[in-house]
This record gives C-alpha cells, structure tokens and sequence, in this order.
C-alpha cells in the first residue's frame, strides 16, 4: 500500500506543477496584454494593440497543452488508483491515456474554461482595437 501511495503523490506533484504553470501562464498572458495596451495608449500607435493577439493567442495554446498534459496525468492517477499494489511500476507514462475522453490537444484548447478565459482576452482586446480605430478616425475626419 506504502508503494501505492508513494506512486500517486508523484503524480500528483506533476498534475500541481501543470495547474501551476496554467496559472502563471494566465497571469502573463494578462500582464503583456495590458502592457501592450499602455504601450497603444502612450505612443498613441494602435499597432501595439495589434501585436496584443500575438501573446493571447500563442498563451491559450500553451494553456491548452498544460491542461491537456494534467488531464492525462489524471487518468494515470485515476489508473494506477485502482490498480492493486503488486502491480505499482512506478510508471510516470501519461501518453497511454491519449486520444481517450477529452484527452487531447485541441479538446483542450477549446475546453469551457479555456474558451472562458482567453476568450474574454480576445473580446478585449478587439474591444480595444475597434476603440482605437474609431478615435483614430474620429481624429482624422
């Protein structure tokens, strides 16, 4: 039973690091949009409203990767949870569990709470853009 335990808190320490750097990834992602957005504002140049996309978009697929390598580590726990302690191996090979329910790449990038978060980003930052372009003209008619 000792083994058994021992394999599951390893797992877990890898599905903790994956949500950890979901979140830290969240908060960059945050952090460049808004300094983009001060960036558009100061220089009054709408292009840095424009490269905005560039880290939410390359963010939300990383984002997805964790949260589809933490979904496999899942089912790894999930397995080796109901497996008897004879037959603990001490295997950290979460690909076996690949291609399963909701075990994928782009299920997870398109996951409620992906679409949610990044989302609501690309709202804002098109919020912005159209923003921008209408000051811009506003400025210039």
């Amino acid at each position: 039973m000792e083994k058994k335990m021992k394999h599951l808190e390893l797992i877990q320490g890898v599905i903790n690091r994956m949500a950890h750097c979901s979140f830290l990834l969240k908060g960059w992602s945050v952090i460049l949009v808004s300094g983009l957005f001060a960036f558009a504002a100061k220089e009054a140049n709408p292009l840095f409203v424009y490269l905005a996309y560039l880290p939410v978009i390359a963010f939300w697929i990383l984002d997805g990767y964790y949260l589809f390598q933490e979904r496999l580590y899942r089912k790894l726990y999930g397995d080796v949870r109901n497996r008897k302690p004879e037959d603990i191996d001490f295997s950290m090979n979460a690909n076996l569990f690949k291609g399963e329910d909701k075990a994928t790449w782009p299920e997870a990038i398109l996951s409620k709470s992906m679409l949610l978060f990044h989302g609501i980003l690309i709202v804002t930052v098109m919020i912005v853009m159209f923003t921008c372009i209408a000051i811009k003209g506003g400025a210039n008619g």
